[in-house]
């Protein structure tokens, strides 16, 4: 019995002769919890991936990225995360609501390491659960059904060099992104950032291209 495999993966195993591994590696690596290791590893994560489909079988893969801490282990078999403020197009958070399942791939560059999760997801916006991720639109909850580590072996080594600035903080506001400002998109920003544009001035659109190329951080 295995819950992971299907005919299509028997195939290409039987194809490199590597079912005995694979079996092997569900047998001793893959779980349906997280032990303590896992939720150390987890919550000291200041990112990950999340990949999720819409209710046509698109799929896609997003980066979700917070202070160390932004991602919750609540019990052995879940967790929750914030969707911040982003571009307006919820194409993860959307997904999850015509979609519950959900992949997620956890990456230390530096030790380096890797977690791959699965489960299914649901999306709240209560109050008390927003408060517990403070800046968050949206609240994901997953419930986790296989929890399996990856070989590191081709993870490239790299240091982080600084923290996003517009990461939310408990009890202040984050600046607002930078293309919020280009004149261009002025007509089509949501309500709640127009004041806060007027405040921090329009930019042209070529002058954030250029910031961009240039590797501006803040850009």
């Amino acid at each position: 019995m295995t819950r992971l495999y299907a005919e299509q993966h028997r195939i290409l195993q039987d194809k490199f002769d590597t079912r005995r591994m694979a079996d092997r590696l569900e047998e001793l690596a893959c779980k349906t919890f997280l032990d303590e290791g896992d939720k150390a590893f987890i919550e000291a994560a200041d990112m990950f991936f999340l990949a999720t489909t819409d209710d046509s079988s698109r799929p896609t893969v997003s980066y979700k990225g917070g202070d160390p801490g932004f991602v919750k282990v609540a019990a052995a078999n879940s967790l929750s995360f914030p969707i911040y403020d982003g571009n307006g197009m919820f194409l993860s958070a959307g997904n999850v609501s015509a979609n519950p399942n959900v992949g997620m791939l956890f990456i230390s560059f530096e030790r380096p390491h890797r977690l791959r999760l699965q489960g299914t997801a649901s999306i709240s916006q209560d109050a008390k659960v927003l408060a517990e991720h403070p800046g968050a639109d949206l609240v994901v909850s997953v419930t986790l059904t296989d929890v399996f580590p990856n070989c590191p072996r081709y993870v490239h080594r790299y240091q982080k060099v600084s923290g996003s600035r517009y990461v939310p903080q408990s009890g202040c506001e984050a600046p607002i992104a930078e293309w919020k400002r280009i004149d261009i998109v002025q007509d089509a920003l949501p309500a709640r950032d127009v004041a806060r544009v007027e405040r921090a001035g329009l930019i042209g659109a070529e002058e954030w291209l250029q910031r961009v190329k240039s590797g501006d951080p803040n850009a």
